[in-house]
């Protein structure tokens, strides 16, 4: 799927159209999950479909999701701008930051420099870079470029192998682990323990997929994770407030 999506992408970028500028001013996105509102950082997604389970929100208004997640205490907001796979649009990234005042991470799959360039101009605060999906040495130069645009970058990784190699190159602030199997899309949030002594001193650890209870925070806490990305769980309630609230255990 991994393989599939990146090819698609490349065709995307040869038909490249720069986006307006929507003038968004920018947000910390890696000092609010530093400081979170609660014991551990959240990060909820805006998504309104995946390859694997289809269409996740029949109802789907990103502003109103975004809304409802600040006012349920997400510290940051992940949004999906993949068209083909996902679901997404651009408009949908800047339509939920200038509902919110939260710090929005573009969640797609960057692989060029002008995807740096656009995710600027549509307004994001950080980008997502997978190390599965890029050689370690422009994944470097692309987490420099987001720096110098002002952006943040969450380094995803799904082993330590990988990670390792990104370590020779730089030492990324927010390095987070999907534990997602690109290759079955089983999860196990187990997956972050695999990482332990491996992430560098100042990096947070963010576990990403596979999280839908208070005991699933719990437990991805004590492998060392300092933030979360929660999705699906969170979209497919009526409620996005009151889902983030039944998510940490403050509601039923």
């Amino acid at each position: 799927m991994l393989s599939q999506i990146l090819d698609h992408k490349k065709t995307e970028i040869l038909a490249y159209q720069k986006p307006e500028d929507q003038k968004l001013p920018k947000r910390p996105f890696y000092q609010a999950l530093k400081n979170p509102k609660r014991t551990i950082g959240l990060i909820s997604e805006v998504k309104k479909a995946s390859p694997s389970k289809g269409i996740i929100k029949d109802l789907f208004s990103p502003e109103i999701h975004a809304k409802q997640y600040e006012l349920g205490g997400a510290d940051c907001l992940s949004v999906l701008t993949d068209s083909k796979f996902f679901k997404g649009e651009n408009s949908y990234l800047s339509l939920a930051k200038r509902e919110t005042s939260l710090p929005v991470l573009r969640k797609d799959f960057i692989v060029d420099h002008i995807q740096i360039e656009e995710s600027d101009l549509i307004g994001a605060d950080a980008i997502l870079l997978i190390g599965e999906a890029l050689d370690p040495s422009l994944l470097a130069e692309l987490y420099h470029h987001a720096k110098e645009r002002g952006m943040d970058a969450l380094v995803e990784v799904h082993s330590v192998q990988i990670l390792e190699r990104i370590l020779k190159e730089i030492s990324p602030e927010l390095i987070g682990v999907n534990n997602r199997d690109l290759t079955t899309f089983q999860t196990d949030i187990r997956r972050a323990g695999e990482f332990t002594g491996y992430i560098p001193d100042g990096s947070l650890l963010v576990s990403e997929s596979g999280i839908h209870t208070k005991a699933d925070l719990d437990a991805v806490k004590e492998f060392g994770a300092h933030a979360v990305l929660v999705g699906e769980s969170l979209m497919r309630h009526q409620d996005q407030e009151q889902a983030i609230r039944i998510l940490f255990g403050e509601a039923e």
